[in-house]
């Protein structure tokens, strides 16, 4: 492709060597001698950038700036000057300029900026798809000799880092070869989970990954000591790759103390997995301790309606004399009144916030045809989670807080991953409905393609009556009914579901963060 260049400056002959050496590299310079010049010629031809001098007689280069900025917003105009006055610059940058250029130039300096504007996506394509397919073999020997929670969760965010940087290019030929790595991964993983997690449990003893039912004490509670405000910000069902798409924006408000991961406890769903989270015990401990505050799954109740009680009893249970708030916010609206008030948060020791916005949104993909259509696949739903996020009562609240002394957190309580294969089993009537996990008696599955259990209690759950078992949807599977399969498969392929194990389920963010 040749791109066309118009560079207009008053004193354009001096500039035929770069003009010409600028041609010898295959651009096509049209060359004029002032502002107006230049905005006719814009008028009547289309140029790819735009060469403007600051400093030219009559019509200036931030006039000649603004206007085509007013006409032609999306052209990549690049400002030359020979004054390096704090006012000019910042003029030319408020009017969205593209690079600027200090007087006298060199050839390189020249090319180095349109390459920089006009080649940019085509090398940054280029050098990204490369720099997979040398990290490829490594990724794949480590998801074939990995044996520990740490190189599990690093492997995880590295798959995440280089999904993200692919789909950011414009050839994105490469996704192809990384969905293929990510599902051998998750095969792997899944053994991994099999194997180990019954030991988490139940072992004191064993090297395990910090679990739901520990975060608050190892990594909340002990911010308490500092005697600032802290706030637990619980994002519900954020994935690692949401989480990088949400980064850039929080850290311009906050320095990033600490960016780590830990595992979602089984069912990784909210009725389990935030429970547990917020009452620093495993599913069948709460039972046992507070059946009033424990719904089963027999109950048609609400499964998270006690969580501000749950959190209160892991403060009594570490002996946590605090003043603490626990907020819902679950319509537009609540979190609206939520920051408004946020003032009124300071007083407390402890805030624990909890933001429904992106689990509604993964539950909304199932249900409704026009989300569906918006959010097609994980690049969708990141952009739909950016998007709602830069217009969201919690950047809103963000944003108070950055300018606070305070300490906050922001974490899930569990992932989602998109599921493509059926997986058939059959229940009764009172079995769940959840498509990655399944809990209730005379459960009928192939037991080669499942994580499953026949004694709950050994994976610290409570089961509803002595012939209760648990099974659970590895990598991307999810479970369907013989009754109408087709149906049923058909209309649940390509969803957003949780419950089950997957990297992207259990292995989930949770950040520090300090007000700059």
């Amino acid at each position: 492709m040749k791109y066309k260049i118009l560079w207009a400056d008053d004193e354009i002959d001096l500039l035929k060597p770069h003009i010409l050496f600028l041609g010898a590299k295959g651009f096509e310079v049209t060359p004029v001698n002032s502002g107006g010049d230049a905005l006719e010629e814009i008028d009547h031809s289309n140029f790819d950038i735009v060469f403007l001098d600051e400093n030219m007689p009559g019509m200036t280069g931030l006039e000649t700036l603004n206007y085509i900025k007013s006409t032609h917003p999306n052209l990549p105009v690049v400002m030359i000057t020979k004054s390096e006055e704090e006012h000019i610059m910042e003029g030319a940058i408020g009017a969205k300029i593209a690079d600027y250029l200090i007087k006298p130039l060199n050839p390189n300096q020249i090319l180095l900026s349109v390459k920089k504007i006009l080649d940019n996506k085509r090398i940054v394509s280029e050098h990204t798809n490369l720099s997979y397919q040398q990290e490829f073999q490594k990724l794949s020997m480590s998801v074939q000799d990995m044996e520990d929670f740490e190189g599990w969760a690093e492997l995880y965010r590295k798959l995440v880092y280089w999904d993200v940087q692919i789909d950011s290019t414009e050839d994105k030929s490469m996704l192809e070869v990384l969905a293929t790595q990510w599902t051998d991964a998750n095969q792997h993983f899944s053994d991994f989970i099999i194997d180990y997690y019954k030991d988490w449990i139940t072992d004191p003893d064993v090297d395990r990954p910090l679990l739901s039912h520990q975060v608050l004490k190892k990594r909340v509670f002990p911010l308490l000591k500092d005697k600032k405000p802290v706030f637990l910000i619980v994002i519900d069902n954020l994935r690692f790759d949401q989480w990088e798409m949400i980064e850039p924006e929080i850290s311009e408000l906050f320095t990033i103390k600490n960016k780590d991961y830990y595992y979602s406890i089984l069912p990784t769903t909210t009725a389990y997995a935030r429970n547990a989270l917020f009452a620093g015990q495993m599913p069948l401990d709460i039972s046992k301790q507070h059946p009033d505050l424990w719904v089963g799954e027999d109950v048609e109740e609400g499964k998270n309606m006690y969580e501000e009680q749950l959190l209160g009893k892991n403060l009594q249970k570490e002996r946590l004399d605090v003043k603490y708030s626990y907020n819902k916010i679950i319509k537009t609206a609540d979190g609206k009144t939520l920051a408004e008030n946020a003032k009124n948060l300071m007083h407390n020791d402890l805030n624990a916030i909890v933001f429904n916005f992106v689990d509604m949104l993964s539950h909304a993909r199932t249900d409704m045809q026009m989300i569906r259509e918006l959010a097609p696949d994980e690049s969708a739903y990141r952009s739909l989670t950016k998007s709602w996020f830069s217009h969201s009562s919690l950047y809103d609240l963000l944003k108070f807080l950055s300018a606070q002394d305070v300490k906050v957190i922001i974490t899930t309580d569990h992932g989602t991953i998109r599921v493509k294969k059926p997986y058939k089993i059959v229940g009764d009537r009172n079995t769940n409905t959840n498509l990655r996990y399944k809990a209730g008696k005379n459960l009928n599955f192939d037991e080669k393609g499942v994580f499953f259990s026949r004694n709950p209690e050994e994976l610290r759950l409570p089961k509803v009556n002595v012939s209760t078992a648990f099974a659970f949807a590895r990598e991307d599977f999810f479970f369907a009914y013989p009754n109408n399969y087709n149906y049923y498969v058909n209309f649940y392929k390509d969803t957003f579901q949780h419950g089950g194990i997957s990297m992207e389920e259990v292995i989930v963010p949770l950040v520090e963060l300090e007000p700059k």
